[in-house]
């Protein structure tokens, strides 16, 4: 499909349209090798069933947001065909760096090699502060004033013991490099972002833990946000469901994305190679992104793309992707998700814990 058939005239469009056509020149994803089952969890609190995914991937005692995030950025290095040097800002987007008054991004752009004279810094939107830092970096390399720049979604689990949230709660995530559309694995087509003030999940100053609305996050908060940014790119570009091979979404359980899928009348097949939550369980700023790159992984040239993201607070940025020849050249420069998701090692709650270090000795 050619560019003008997907994206409007600027001037009469709700999309996000930069100057210089922008796409994904390099992307990778890291999960640790961790596993935590629901089971276990259900084990120490005295349920038996009803989990809303089977595992999730856990950081081990010397992992954290800015030791992975190095790690899905030199997986996204090796796919594209620059080096750490061309880049012209490293952003990380995440609800839980490791300081509270110093950047990931300056540690993570110096171990990756990059140099002095850019961009680096956080982003916070709760789960999608990944993607919005991708829209940030679609915004520099658009308007001419980098070419190239890097946007990382990644998280560790943050669950309170006991909590919903602590069965999938989880760690890892991706990172992208955007480019020039010329040298792009993946183009950007189109991108959407939709916002409001919906208070549905929260962490305030000096809490441990975050709080959420339980039920509420779901009507108001995720399906309204999810919906209502996808139903405006298809508006905005003519496409629907159909068109696309596949779409991934904001996966903080097995249902969500399952159901939203189905609403916007999204096959079973279309979700499912991004579908990762049930094996991984929450990413938070990483779980869209991380099922985008499980998708790359197999996707073909010309398939469209849609992702959605979700963060609570509320907001969701939407993209269609358009697979490019140099894809299956450069994938394999890299470890795979699925390499990531099938490394694994089972772990009992009480290792859970000590790795999380929710045992305190003093």
């Amino acid at each position: 499909m050619k560019q003008e058939q997907i994206v409007p005239k600027p001037e009469k469009s709700k999309l996000l349209i930069p100057k210089i056509k922008v796409g994904i020149v390099g992307y990778g994803s890291y999960v640790p090798r961790y596993r935590l089952p629901a089971k276990e969890i259900g084990r120490i609190w005295g349920n038996e069933g009803g989990f809303p995914v089977r595992e999730k991937a856990v950081a081990g005692l010397d992992e954290d947001v800015i030791t992975m995030s190095i790690e899905a950025a030199r997986n996204a290095l090796k796919r594209s065909d620059i080096s750490a040097e061309e880049l012209r800002a490293v952003w990380v987007g995440s609800e839980s760096h490791p300081y509270a008054v110093k950047p990931s991004g300056t540690v993570v752009a110096e171990a990756i090699g990059a140099p002095n004279d850019i961009q680096a810094g956080d982003w916070e939107f709760a789960c999608k502060a990944g993607t919005e830092a991708m829209v940030a970096a679609m915004g520099l390399v658009g308007s001419g004033m980098g070419n190239y720049a890097m946007a990382i979604g990644m998280d560790t689990a943050q669950g309170k013991p006991g909590d919903a949230l602590e069965y999938t709660a989880a760690s890892g995530g991706a990172a992208f490099i955007i480019g020039s559309q010329e040298s792009a694995l993946v183009s950007i087509e189109a991108s959407y972002s939709y916002v409001s003030d919906t208070p549905d999940f929260w962490r305030r100053e000096y809490q441990v833990y975050p709080e959420h609305g339980q039920r509420f996050t779901g009507e108001p908060a995720y399906f309204e946000h999810v919906s209502g940014a996808t139903q405006t790119i298809f508006a905005e570009t003519g496409l629907k469901a159909a068109d696309f091979a596949f779409a991934v979404f904001h996966q903080p359980n097995t249902k969500f994305p399952q159901r939203i899928g189905k609403m916007l009348g999204f096959t079973p097949e279309q979700i499912a190679p991004g579908l990762l939550a049930p094996v991984i369980g929450n990413t938070y700023s990483g779980a869209a992104m991380i099922g985008l790159t499980a998708i790359l992984d197999i996707a073909r040239e010309g398939d469209l793309i849609l992702m959605t993201s979700y963060g609570s607070g509320a907001g969701s940025d939407s993209f269609v992707l358009k697979v490019r020849k140099p894809l299956a050249l450069r994938r394999e420069n890299a470890l795979s998700t699925e390499d990531y998701i099938n490394r694994r090692t089972e772990i009992d709650y009480a290792t859970y814990l000590r790795y999380r270090g929710e045992i305190r000795m003093r």
